[in-house]
């Protein structure tokens, strides 16, 4: 019986966002495992009462006693933002470098975990041991401070897990990405390579965050009123880089939103944006002159509690935009977003308010590497398999072709839960499909993809909802007045609506006596199914009903 090298990943293939990768080496019924990072993604307007989704780890949790630790490439959302949900299921170590500890160690405190004992702080370039896996942190470069590819060395071989990255020659706040070591590790030779494929569409280079200092030093310069510039707030260089251009142009800053506070400090206590000057509360920034301040907010993907749209909706206690100041988003549209940025955006213009984006201006720069850049990385690595992740469908099947054409032998379609065996045998295949789900995040509590509270709300969302008590005296005779409730339906007689439900109530309940359970039990549900049919003749929707029966 062979060893046997396998990857899985529960989230992030087929998608980008809820990252959840799975490392197993061992004889067939004897593996051990590792998890890489452990993400959520977003909710749409799909799922009303929703902000989070992340994958279900029952196929993990099952084997939760050969899992030998958590590893983490980041601190972006999309691969730690689960811990705090999921790791209570797991109760293992987990393995991060300084930066993202702090704010893995926020999460849990905001839940009232203590995980001191379990988070493990690797120093930047470190390694760790874990079983069968010799884990060597690989410094990258990215739009967050920290990222890391992770070299892990098996028995069977050497895996490069990429992580999240591009090539930035300066990316002025922390580490360049080591390069030297990454043409190292392909010299020694490469079994697979995971990578990412978010721009795999995009032709050339990414682009350097130096260039886009330059283009915003010149844009916030030429502005004459007040700023507003919102972004991603896990973004430390472009945060640098805007206290940089404010004091450069003469302007105070102040930071806007919870995120961009938690990160700014997360960032000073582990020794970055030193040399800096100081940001001043909001609450005395409306004390500066227009030209004077810039406000650096969070939500730029117009959430609708993030700051920015608080701001552009007046709602905002501290922060006032007015006829003639400028708002800039510095960050790209996240697919799925653009029909709410773009009604931000009129909504902004249409108050006199200069609106500066990637579309008009230079102000941003992707996290991600495209194809000039992923050239590089497959000529210092030269991996005989490729397997692409963090990408959509589309994004995989192009990264399997772009492989072909850098002549891996062995590039490998995969979707979430595919389990492939990279070792042994001379071409790694998928070879069994683990079981996989969604977990979504409703108010505190997680619930399951077949949540009976998502199927009520995803239905009072779109069909309104109707309560009917029917009152029921102490010898079981039904009172002939209901009391009717009813919201969300498209009703433009009202009084004519009521006096027709109220006859077809009484239809119902002249039919029935009342004497033990089985009686109100058949009662309820004949009144739900008339009552429903005729909404629907009335209105078109078939609303959430209610049916009570209280005895006076």
């Amino acid at each position: 019986m062979k060893e046997e090298l396998l990857f899985c990943p529960l989230g992030g293939a087929g998608e980008i966002g809820a990252n959840m990768n799975l490392y197993a080496y061992g004889n067939p019924g004897e593996h051990k495992w590792i998890m890489v990072d452990i993400g959520v993604t977003f909710a749409d307007d799909s799922l009303p009462g929703i902000d989070l989704i992340y994958p279900d780890p029952g196929f993990i949790v099952d084997k939760k006693d050969d899992l030998l630790g958590i590893v983490i490439t980041h601190a972006h959302e999309d691969h730690i933002g689960a811990i705090s949900h999921l790791w209570p299921e797991l109760k293992c170590k987990i393995y991060a470098t300084p930066f993202t500890a702090v704010l893995i160690r926020e999460k849990f405190k905001e839940k009232n975990i203590d995980v001191n004992d379990y988070l493990k702080i690797v120093e930047l370039n470190g390694s760790i041991n874990l079983g069968p896996f010799q884990i060597e942190y690989v410094a990258m470069t990215h739009s967050i401070l920290e990222p890391n590819g992770l070299k892990i060395q098996t028995p069977a071989g050497v895996v490069l897990h990429t992580g999240d990255w591009k090539i930035d020659e300066n990316p002025m706040v922390g580490k360049n990405m080591d390069i030297n070591k990454l043409k190292q590790i392909g010299n020694e030779g490469v079994l697979a390579m995971i990578c990412d494929s978010t721009n795999i569409f995009s032709v050339g280079r990414s682009g350097s965050e130096e260039t886009v200092r330059k283009s915003l030093l010149k844009i916030m310069g030429r502005l004459k009123k007040r700023i507003v510039m919102t972004s991603f707030a896990s973004n430390v260089a472009r945060m640098e880089t805007i206290f940089h251009c404010a004091e450069q142009t003469g302007r105070q800053i102040s930071l806007v939103g919870r995120s961009m506070h938690r990160i700014f400090k997360a960032a000073r206590q582990c020794g970055y944006l030193k040399n800096i000057i100081e940001p001043i509360d909001p609450r005395e920034a409306k004390n500066i002159s227009r030209e004077k301040i810039v406000y650096l907010c969070t939500g730029s993907q117009g959430e609708p509690m993030g700051a920015m749209m608080r701001i552009a909706s007046y709602i905002h206690p501290d922060v006032f935009i007015e006829n003639g100041d400028a708002v800039i988003f510095s960050s790209k549209i996240i697919p799925g977003n653009e029909k709410k940025l773009y009604k931000l955006h009129n909504q902004l213009v249409r108050d006199g308010i200069e609106v500066i984006s990637e579309e008009n201006e230079f102000v941003h720069v992707s996290g991600h590497p495209n194809r000039d850049e992923m050239k590089d990385m497959y000529n210092w690595i030269k991996p005989k398999c490729v397997i692409p992740v963090h990408g959509e469908h589309r994004h995989l099947i192009e990264h399997v072709s772009f492989a072909k054409e850098m002549q891996v032998p062995h590039p490998v379609l995969i979707e979430n839960g595919d389990i492939v065996k990279i070792s042994p045998g001379e071409t790694p295949e998928v070879y069994d499909k683990a079981p996989i789900g969604r977990l979504y995040l409703d108010g505190k509590i997680s619930v399951d993809e077949d949540s009976q509270s998502i199927k009520d709300r995803r239905n009072l969302s779109s069909n309104g909802y109707l309560e009917i008590t029917i009152l029921i005296n102490s010898k079981n005779n039904i009172h002939n007045n209901p009391i009717l409730s009813f919201r969300g339906l498209p009703i433009t007689e009202r009084e004519e609506f009521i006096y027709d439900l109220e006859y077809e109530i009484e239809k119902v309940t002249s039919s029935f006596k009342l004497g033990n359970k089985k009686q109100e039990h058949n009662l309820i549900d004949a009144l739900k199914i008339a009552c429903r049919k005729f909404t629907k003749e009335k209105t078109g929707k078939k609303p959430f009903t209610n049916i009570n029966l209280v005895k006076i």
